[in-house]
Formats: structure tokens, C-alpha cells, sequence
């Protein structure tokens, strides 16, 4: 029997999901996938790996996560909600193998994995990307997605929370190796994050992680987040880079890092600035 199933988000992901499912299969736990309209091998890749796949049309992350967990009928105690582009190494699965009704407190309703990130086959090690703890599993009916934002999604869990700082997660989009295809995604993601951001300045929009910098990994990013939104357009970026490349250690991460921190941390942060200001000045 196992004490978890898996949840995977999949879009065209016939690059990344085999190198997922071929570092889960061992731990003979169900995997459920929801797709947005795949017309690649994504599918029938699934179906090699007997999951369970539904359809649902791709609006944002969290509404597509928020969709999953109340669409597929989960059997198990815990829940894993895993990326298409993310991989399992073998010390994380060690633990899952071990996982049972014992290995956390009744308490504990939610655990943390540690995340490797890699950006054109190099391993982001700094500028703030590591250590990362990306709330993954948690029990059901005690895990929700935060529909309070536009593009991040992440897993509100009721109760108290665990981190494994061994056994992590790589993760690592090939199709980011082409830059187009990068720019493009982070365009469209922008649109998401300008529009969040405008409705948050019009109080149409609420914040409800506790904001905490001692508190767990995703209340240290709400109390961050806060903070951001406060900040002065146009300068934020430049003062959000400034502290990740030089203090944060970005420029160690090597030329592929360096690459991924200026793209990321600085053009990525004006785009949404300049749009947010384009869209404010649209209502007036």
C-alpha cells in the first residue's frame, strides 16, 4: 500500500516527463496527471506509466492546481504535487520509500522538499536559489492552492509544516535552453504578474500567507512579497538584482548563471513594471 499518490501539471512535456516517471515508477504510488490540451507524445507517455489523466483548460498554475485537488479522486493519505520538468533524485526517493504513518508527527500535515534548479544544464547554486523549499506534500484535505496569485503557485496547508533539507528535486526546463522560447514564456507570465499586481493596488486582491521572516519558507516569501509590492517601480529591480548577483553570490553561478540571474532577476522584473504602469494608465 502506498501512503501517497502523485499529481503532475503537463503541457507538451514529452522533453521532461519520462526522466519524472522513470525516477517515481519504483515507489509504486498512483500518479494522476492533468493536461492542457497536449499534442505532442505527452499522453500516451502517461498512459505508458498507467496514470490517471483528466483534461482542464490552462488558465494560471494555482486555478490549475486548485482544479486537480478537488477533481481527482485521491485515495491516499498524502499527496505530492510535482512539475513536468521537475526529477526525483535517488536520496528523495529513498525517504519516500521509507515514508509511512510514522515518519512525521499526526501534527505535521505538510512537508518541504529542497529544490536543485538548473538553467541551461548548470546548477543555479546561488543568488538566493539554494537552498529552496517548495511545500510538495502534504496531507489531504489539508493542502489548497493559493488562488491569491496570478503565476507562483503554491500549497496553503493547514497545520504544521516539515522540512527535508536532504533528497532533493531537480529541476531543469530543456526547452528554456532556447532563449526564445524563454522570452516568450516569461512575457506571457509577466501579463500574469502585472495583472495581479494592478489588482492588488486596486485592493481587489489579498495577500493571505502569514507574513513572517522566521516563520516557514512560504511565510518568509509573503513577508518578502510585501515588501516588493511597496517598493517604487523601475527601482525595485534594480535594487532586487543588485542584492542577488553581487551580495547573493549570483555572479559565482558562472556564465549560464549570469544569464539566468540579469534575465530573471532584472529583465524579467522591468517587464512587469513597465506593464503595470501601462495597465494603471489604461484605467484612468
Amino acid at each position: 500500500m502506498s501512503y501517497f499518490s502523485f499529481i503532475i501539471l503537463t503541457f507538451n512535456e514529452e522533453l521532461h516527463l519520462p526522466r519524472l516517471l522513470e525516477s517515481i515508477k519504483d515507489l509504486n504510488a498512483p500518479i494522476f496527471i492533468l493536461d492542457s490540451g497536449s499534442t505532442d507524445a505527452t499522453l500516451s507517455i502517461a498512459e505508458g506509466y498507467q496514470a490517471k489523466i483528466i483534461y482542464n483548460k490552462f488558465e494560471n498554475h494555482p486555478k490549475q492546481w486548485d482544479f486537480a485537488l478537488n477533481n481527482f479522486d485521491i485515495q491516499t493519505e498524502w499527496i505530492i504535487g510535482l512539475d513536468a520538468d521537475q526529477i526525483v533524485t535517488p536520496e528523495l526517493k529513498q525517504k519516500l520509500v521509507l515514508f509511512d504513518e510514522n515518519t512525521v508527527s499526526k501534527e505535521v500535515n505538510g512537508i518541504y522538499f529542497n529544490r536543485k534548479n538548473y538553467f541551461r544544464g548548470r546548477w543555479i547554486k546561488h543568488g538566493g536559489y539554494f537552498p529552496k523549499y517548495l511545500l510538495k506534500m502534504f496531507r489531504k484535505g489539508y493542502g489548497h492552492s493559493d488562488l491569491n496569485e496570478n503565476m507562483d503557485h503554491r500549497f496553503v496547508i493547514e497545520g504544521k509544516t516539515q522540512i527535508w533539507k536532504k533528497g532533493f528535486l531537480i529541476e531543469e526546463n530543456t526547452k528554456e535552453n532556447d532563449i526564445s522560447f524563454w522570452l516568450a514564456k516569461h512575457n506571457k507570465y509577466s501579463d500574469l504578474v502585472a495583472q495581479e499586481e494592478v489588482e492588488r493596488i486596486q485592493k481587489l486582491r489579498s495577500q493571505h500567507t502569514t507574513r513572517k521572516l522566521s516563520g516557514n519558507p512560504d511565510e518568509k516569501i509573503a513577508f518578502l512579497k510585501n515588501i516588493w509590492w511597496k517598493l517604487p517601480l523601475y527601482w525595485r529591480p534594480c535594487i532586487y538584482f543588485i542584492y542577488r548577483f553581487f551580495f547573493q553570490l549570483g555572479f559565482l553561478d558562472g556564465k549560464e548563471g549570469r544569464i539566468f540571474h540579469f534575465l530573471q532577476g532584472f529583465w524579467f522584473r522591468i517587464i512587469v513594471d513597465i506593464k503595470i504602469e501601462e495597465l494603471l494608465r489604461s484605467k484612468k
